[in-house]
């Protein structure tokens, strides 16, 4: 009997097949699971205590200012030793860090200056971790593969950030310590899977520490003004239109829901997301790479405006929907183009350089719109963010003409 073909196998599966997909994707999403359920279980916990949008705010700055700090120095050590065995640490710290949120919570001896402390570490793992994934994944599959494979990455975590959300507030009614305690159990499962990963290393080049090899990322990036329009695109687009901070807030004096409703608004962004990545991973994006991004941009600040205005959980939750679903276009172009345009000697310097701006949008766009939130009230602070976002895509378009004329994400290709 013939044997059936390869080519009838969907891409999914022969992207598993690739050594150590599975393995990477396995940790990623463990990782990621974990971040997100400690992030409900943070959020919630800091306004508890504090009744403060402005401490909402300063939980996204205390993780920033590592990541600030540490961001050129964790590029270089990406590129210079085994970038599995570096996220794997990172993911075994985070776990240490989780059970002292346990320790304390259970001991009831919780402060907002411990969490503060505690953010602020973990921001500093992170500073390390992220760009140890980001490099890894390139050097799995092809190049003609690459967008598939991220864009099957980015599915996979955003179904488990719809659950981490949802059962970090679950949880969450069971006790603090709970939940912290569960987060740590799934970073050692993250670091395990990883560890797991067998990647033949690549030979490079072990360059003395200068200020030339330690900015290196910084420089390449500005060299390519495709890769640096869509790194800056995003920056500012979450810098102005991220609302995530406010969610807490609105959960619990906007739309009056509890715990659950918290999980249900961190979750429904990944939702949108997750239905986008799913049919990107099948139908990769072939022309109007850049035209498509700032159209997704847009509709993102739109999103947000919608967010901020609504008073109704199910349209809030909706608008949240869109928004992750047009997050995940811009994610994925952006990806695409930083790894697969950069040399593999370089991609931890650009890969910290990437998340770098990728942090200073998320957890700096906390702190503003939290900070902004306790002078002119969240809505207003929510729907500015999102008429920002939406100015930001029109300039970038006038700004960055090879952005605006990308079509194919896999060409020209480092």
């Amino acid at each position: 009997m013939p044997q059936p073909s390869d080519a009838s196998a969907t891409p999914e599966a022969s992207l598993i097949r690739h050594p150590g997909v599975a393995s990477f994707i396995g940790s990623r999403s463990l990782s990621g699971l974990a971040y997100q359920m400690q992030t409900v279980a943070v959020g919630w916990q800091i306004y508890e205590l504090t009744r403060s949008p402005l401490a909402l705010g300063l939980v996204g700055l205390a993780q920033f200012l590592p990541m600030v700090v540490l961001a050129f120095l964790s590029g270089h050590v990406v590129d210079r030793f085994d970038r599995r065995r570096i996220a794997a640490i990172c993911q075994i710290l985070a776990g240490l860090g989780a059970l002292v949120f346990a320790f304390a919570s259970f001991r009831h001896v919780v402060t907002p200056g411990l969490i503060y402390a505690l953010v602020a570490f973990l921001g500093a793992v992170r500073a390390f971790e992220g760009p140890s994934l980001q490099a890894l994944l390139p050097g799995l599959v092809p190049p003609a593969l690459f967008s598939r494979a991220a864009a099957l990455s980015s599915s996979l975590f955003q179904t488990v950030t719809i659950i981490g959300p949802s059962v970090g507030g679950l949880l969450y009614g069971v006790g603090a310590g709970f939940v912290y305690t569960v987060v740590a159990a799934i970073f050692a499962g993250a670091a395990v899977s990883l560890l797991l990963v067998r990647q033949r290393q690549p030979a490079r080049p072990r360059e003395k520490v200068s200020l030339a090899t330690v900015f290196g990322g910084l420089v390449f990036i500005r060299s390519r003004p495709e890769i640096m329009g869509a790194i800056s695109l995003d920056l500012f687009a979450v810098l102005l239109g991220g609302a995530t901070a406010m969610l807490p807030l609105y959960a619990h004096d906007i739309l009056h829901a509890g715990p659950w409703g918290l999980g249900i608004l961190r979750g429904a962004p990944a939702v949108g997301a997750l239905t986008v990545s799913a049919w990107l991973a099948r139908r990769p994006i072939k022309r109007h790479a850049g035209l498509l991004m700032f159209a997704a941009v847009a509709v993102f600040g739109a999103a947000t405006i919608v967010f901020g205005l609504s008073t109704w959980l199910p349209l809030s939750a909706g608008a949240l929907v869109v928004l992750g679903a047009a997050d995940v276009v811009s994610v994925v172009v952006r990806s695409t183009l930083v790894q697969l345009r950069t040399p593999d000697n370089m991609r931890g310097r650009v890969a910290a350089v990437n998340l770098l701006f990728i942090g200073t949008s998320n957890q700096l766009g906390e702190f503003r719109s939290g900070s902004l939130a306790a002078v002119m009230g969240p809505v207003a602070a929510v729907v500015l963010g999102g008429v920002g976002t939406i100015l930001v895509a029109g300039l970038w378009m006038r700004l960055f003409p090879p952005l605006r004329h990308l079509q194919r994400l896999d060409e020209d290709v480092a």
